[in-house]
C-alpha cells in the first residue's frame, strides 16, 4: 500500500487553550495510539490534504523530528459540521508483525456481459474492510465483473487475495448487474410477440 509522510511536532501541552491556539494557527491536533503510550502531536492542515480528501487508502509515516518516526493508519477524524475544517485526527500505530484492519476501496475491472446486454452495474460496496500484516495491505480490492450476466451478483467470496482477509460475511454483495427498465421493457415486448399468433394464420 502507498504511504504518505506527515511531518509534525510533538505537543508539550494538550489543554483546550493550546488546542485552540493550534487550530487558529492552521495546525491540526493529533493523537497516535497503539504503542506503549499515546503520542500527542500536531501538523499543518495542508499536510493532510492527500490523506483525507481522497478515495484512496494510504498508510502514514509520521515524522516528529529528532529521529522519531512512526508507521500508522488513519483511525478517526473530526471535522467542523459547517466548514468541513479538520478539527482532530486519531492515528493507530503499525507494527510489522501485527495484523491490522482497515478499509480499502473496491476497484472494478473487466466488462460485464450483463452490462453489454443492457443491464446496469450497481456498486454495493465502495470500500471493504481487510485484515493483514502492514506489508500485505492492498491499495484496493479488485472485483472482476466479466462473468456477470444480467441479474447476477458478485459476492466477497469471489474477490480478494490470500495475502489478506476480507472482514465481511460471505453473503455480502460487492456489486451486481441489475436489469434496466429498457431491457425489462424489451423482454416484455419480446414475450408478448412470442405469444401473439402469426399474421395470416388461422385460429
Amino acid at each position: 500500500m502507498k504511504s504518505i509522510t506527515i511531518k509534525g511536532s510533538e505537543r508539550e501541552s494538550v489543554g483546550k487553550v493550546s488546542t485552540k491556539a493550534l487550530r487558529n494557527a492552521g495546525a491540526v491536533p493529533c493523537v497516535l495510539y497503539g504503542g506503549n503510550q499515546a503520542v500527542h502531536f500536531s501538523a499543518d492542515a495542508a499536510a493532510f490534504k492527500n490523506l483525507v480528501y481522497t478515495p484512496n487508502a494510504h498508510t502514514v509515516v509520521i515524522e516528529l523530528g529528532k529521529g522519531k518516526s512512526f508507521n500508522a493508519i488513519l483511525q478517526d477524524i473530526q471535522v467542523h459540521p459547517v466548514t468541513d475544517k479538520i478539527l482532530h485526527i486519531d492515528f493507530f500505530q503499525l507494527f510489522d508483525d501485527k495484523e491490522i484492519t482497515m478499509e480499502v476501496p473496491v476497484k472494478i475491472v473487466g466488462t460485464s456481459k450483463g452490462v453489454l446486454a443492457g443491464g446496469v452495474l450497481r456498486l454495493n460496496q465502495r470500500k471493504l474492510k481487510v485484515k493483514a500484516l502492514p506489508a500485505n495491505l492492498p491499495d484496493f480490492v479488485e472485483a472482476d465483473i466479466t462473468p456477470l450476466e444480467m441479474g447476477n451478483k458478485l459476492y466477497v467470496t469471489k474477490v480478494g487475495k490470500p495475502e489478506y482477509k476480507i472482514m465481511h460475511p460471505d453473503n455480502t454483495v460487492v456489486c451486481q448487474v441489475r436489469i434496466s427498465r429498457a431491457a425489462m421493457k424489451a423482454a416484455q415486448e419480446a414475450a408478448k410477440a412470442a405469444k401473439a399468433p402469426a399474421k395470416g394464420k388461422k385460429k
